[in-house]
């Protein structure tokens, strides 16, 4: 199975010692941002007692019953991501630009004869997609080390085991390379690094999205009781290449000019949930929505590489490489319950306030047979509860409309460095509607901090890397209504 490598955005990490998918598996397609139309953008995605946008499908489907028209949109957005890393007081910056969609989609309304007796006034059904994630980024680390080397996680692998037992994708590549050599008793090493000073950079791209095709119902009763449903089929693809260099710049190492270490990692899944909503006129004025999603179930595969290259004063350069490993698992994320106030002020602004609460302990692995029961059990003991809070308002001079939103997303991690590293959201945005189309647009800022660690520190006198990650996302919406 594959090692761990670094991931992207709030749960990355910087280790090549687990040997198999792992707790950072499950909390990545566990972890939901707002994505969608331009307008549910622009609010942070608080929309959920609101209504009347094709995003809410994904939040809060019980806003398809407040469409009075049958409508589509279509989202294009580009990205634009900057992580700066300081590791050992050198600071590094990368940056990353992607094209995508985050929304696609209709909405068709059946209104009912103002004579029948049921209540009901109309039937609303929807189908499109929704941009539920990204994994886009790009990272680069560098600095000098005086205390470690990723080469001592190998020697402690490697201790007390003969050369056959060497994990395939890590350790044995450093073997096979002579990055490091047996003692006389030939099941204890050490390696090639004498004393410590080398350069050591990482550099990881990562690309890849979440989304989810909806298929969902609505209805509205008197005008006083919106329900809807969705059927969600979630779409995951993520790809990562992470190379790790050890670089001897000064020359002060025996028998060592570098080495390096690159893994490469693509993921496939798709998976199913489902989502109930309701939202409550109580006044003309206020409205109160709450809704449900139940835990998605995400069959995926893995296919993975690695490779090594060693650079030794000798002149001699080695190359080793992994088999193409892959291996099928599933990941169940965990059940998510949002509420939501509305309130809409003399018809010309809106305001929704929502709080979303998700359990990240129940987020596990499963495969047959079932490997995970440790891995599970770091789930439930490095993570927590926690909330996101998202406020949107909008305010409408016809036939224009300016928007506001924040949105502060929650630390999944109990304890550690990261427990109060929260992820920020600003938003804004202008819209243009008349009666048969409307064009809207929102710029997205988010930004959030991280503590990791290249390799693991278990045993060695290693500081952690401080990420900076800030990103904007600029979102056309072209809708038509008929």
């Amino acid at each position: 199975m594959k090692k761990l490598i670094a991931l992207f955005g709030i749960t990355l990490f910087f280790s090549f010692t687990a040997d198999c998918q792992n707790d950072i598996d499950a909390i990545r397609y566990s972890q939901l941002t707002f994505g969608g139309t331009a307008r549910f953008s622009s609010m942070a995605g608080s929309m959920g007692a609101l209504g009347g946008d094709i995003s809410t499908l994904s939040f809060n489907p019980a806003g398809i019953a407040i469409f009075r028209k049958t409508e589509f949109s279509i989202s294009p957005s580009i990205f634009s991501q900057r992580t700066s890393s300081t590791y050992n007081t050198t600071n590094s910056t990368d940056r990353k630009l992607n094209f995508n969609f985050g929304n696609i989609g209709f909405v068709t309304t059946f209104n009912f004869s103002e004579g029948n007796n049921t209540g009901w006034e109309s039937l609303n059904f929807g189908f499109g997609y929704n941009r539920t994630n990204s994994f886009q980024n790009r990272i680069s680390i560098q600095g000098s080390n005086k205390t470690s080397s990723l080469l001592d996680t190998y020697v402690a692998e490697a201790n007390g085991h003969s050369s056959s037992d060497f994990e395939l994708f890590s350790t044995d590549l450093a073997w096979r390379t002579y990055l490091f050599n047996p003692n006389t008793d030939s099941i204890n090493y050490n390696h090639v690094i004498t004393n410590y000073g080398e350069l050591q950079k990482k550099a990881v791209e990562t690309s890849g999205s979440m989304g989810e095709t909806v298929l969902s119902f609505g209805g509205n009763y008197k005008s006083k009781l919106y329900v809807g449903a969705t059927l969600g089929i979630v779409n995951a693809n993520y790809s990562e290449s992470a190379e790790y260099e050890e670089v001897d710049v000064n020359d002060t190492i025996d028998n060592f000019k570098s080495f390096s270490f690159v893994q490469n990692l693509k993921t496939n899944g798709s998976g199913l949930n489902f989502k109930f909503g309701m939202i409550i006129r109580t006044t003309e004025w206020l409205r109160i929505g709450a809704a449900i999603h139940s835990p998605t179930v995400i069959n995926l595969s893995d296919s993975y590489n690695s490779s090594m290259r060693s650079d030794l004063d000798s002149g001699v350069i080695y190359n080793a490489a992994s088999p193409q490993g892959s291996f099928n698992y599933s990941v169940t994320t965990p059940f998510r319950a949002i509420g939501s106030i509305g309130f809409i002020i003399d018809k010309m602004a809106l305001v929704n306030i929502e709080y979303e609460f998700i359990d990240y302990t129940y987020a596990q692995l499963y495969s047959s047979p079932n490997v995970f029961t440790d891995i599970n059990k770091t789930i439930r003991s490095r993570y927590a509860a926690t909330g996101n809070l998202r406020v949107g308002g909008e305010i409408r001079f016809d036939p224009f409309a300016f928007r506001l939103g924040y949105a502060l997303y929650g630390s999944p991690f109990k304890n550690g460095a990261n427990k109060n590293e929260n992820t920020t959201n600003l938003t804004a945005g202008i819209g243009f509607r008349e009666n048969n189309y409307f064009i809207d647009f929102a710029n997205v800022f988010s930004q959030h901090t991280s503590h990791e660690f290249l390799y693991n520190p278990a045993g060695l006198d290693l500081n952690s890397v401080k990420n900076e990650f800030n990103s904007s996302t600029f979102m056309l919406t072209f809708g038509f209504r008929f």
